[in-house]
């Protein structure tokens, strides 16, 4: 166990036991100082305090313990990622289509997971007592492009509350389904189908404000070849956004037709990525070219529209 120690003064009195926590305790996001407590491992004035939202007062004195990091029972494998940058912090990989970022039922190996802890070892994140590749954000298995991925818990925290408060850029390359008409905003809240349950929709369960902007790049015979800056970071969001507004992805097997059936999965890649490195506070951008299929998609509108 990993102690931390904390003295309440009188300009913090009054605050919320899981929002002081992750204020004056290094590497603890507020979500992470509340499952602590929760779990009961915190005390105030010597006593067990297990209430996320107890209200401080001046003088507390505040105990928090930190449970060792216990590694994933993952299998490291060594896979093809493309590593566009790495520091002692970070990565930025071009995840490529068709790999799952997280092991679950029915894909144990081959994800980005697996080879994160062959290619990382022991210079993991270990947030909440589980030493584990700090996945940032997600891509689906069939979009492929840019992730960020942190190796300790300071760049985690860092680069998630960058996230949270949208100042991480994300931008997308899509080609969708019919003609767009016009540059926009879709700002409609996305939720769990209520029936579907490995699916999305606009509204739904639990519906969260989801926001994405887009642009057209080029209008071809029955499509649109689209570049999209995310604001939130939605489960599908994209893809469910798109389909929305009636032009869903091209090859999207969930939220559009399909077709081209050849392609697999929906033609969409995460081309660029920019963030603040949360050690130095240099402003760092990423982008990465074109994946292959994407590159043959577009040769063949072309040949179309011709």
């Amino acid at each position: 166990m990993n102690s931390i120690r904390l003295n309440v003064t009188s300009t913090e009195s009054n605050q919320r036991l899981d929002k002081y926590i992750s204020e004056n305790a290094e590497c603890l996001t507020r979500t992470a100082a509340a499952r602590l407590i929760e779990a009961g491992n915190c005390t105030v004035n010597g006593v067990v305090q297990k209430a996320k939202n107890y209200l401080l007062k001046s003088g507390d004195e505040v105990a928090v313990e930190k449970p060792e990091a216990v590694p994933l029972d993952i299998i490291p494998e060594e896979l093809a990622v493309e590593i566009v940058h790495e520091d002692e912090d970070l990565l930025v990989v071009n995840k490529p289509r068709g790999m799952v970022v997280h092991p679950a039922h029915g894909n144990h190996s081959g994800t980005l997971v697996n080879f994160l802890m062959h290619h990382c070892g022991d210079s993991l994140s270990g947030i909440n007592g589980e030493i584990r590749p700090g996945i940032v954000h997600r891509l689906d298995k069939n979009t492929s492009g840019l992730l960020l991925i942190a190796k300790n818990d300071f760049a985690h925290n860092g680069l998630s509350a960058q996230l949270k408060n949208r100042d991480v850029k994300r931008e997308y390359r899509a080609v969708v389904s019919g003609v767009v008409k016009q540059n926009g905003r879709i700002d409609v809240s996305i939720g769990r189908h209520k029936i579907k349950r490995k699916e999305m929709c606009a509204g739904g369960v639990n519906p969260r404000e989801a926001a994405t902007n887009y642009e057209i790049i080029k209008h071809f015979e029955g499509a649109s070849y689209m570049k999209i800056r995310l604001e939130t970071g939605r489960t599908h969001q994209i893809r469910v956004h798109f389909a929305y507004i009636g032009h869903p992805v091209l090859g999207d097997d969930v939220y559009g037709n399909g077709k081209p059936k050849w392609l697999g999965g929906q033609c969409l890649h995460a081309i660029k990525v920019g963030f603040t490195h949360p050690r130095n506070a240099q402003y760092m951008e990423f982008e990465s070219e074109l994946p292959d299929y994407f590159v043959k998609l577009l040769g063949q509108l072309r040949g179309l529209s011709n």
